[in-house]
């Protein structure tokens, strides 16, 4: 799921770049009216922008979507690793490093 998700995420960058690099600036809007030739675009005069704008928004959306469950998979990633669920235990007693008449045990570093 976590790769799925993450091609869907570069996928989705690579057309809002495309989408935000094909769309018109707001300076381009006034060469138009001085018969830049809007009007015979296949949306129409300002269809084309709406669609785009569109089209942006909600490929930003889904961008902004896959980012926050990305995020979610890489804290479980972390958590899962650096949990205590990991954590081996072992049934073997720990050595014992004094004895009760304050000797130090063979075992013991010294």
């Amino acid at each position: 799921m976590h790769s799925f998700v993450l091609v869907v995420h570069i996928i989705l960058a690579v057309l809002m770049i495309v989408l935000i690099l094909v769309q018109h600036g707001k300076g381009a809007d006034a060469g138009a009216s001085f018969g830049g030739g809007g009007a015979a675009t296949v949306f129409g005069a300002s269809g084309s922008a709406n669609f785009l704008t569109r089209l942006t928004a909600i490929l930003t959306a889904l961008f902004f979507v896959t980012s926050l469950s990305l995020a979610v998979f890489a804290k479980k990633q972390t958590s899962d690793a650096y949990g205590l669920k990991t954590v081996q235990t072992t049934t073997q007693p720990a050595p014992a490093t004094q004895s009760n008449t304050g000797e130090t045990s063979p075992t013991a570093p010294k």
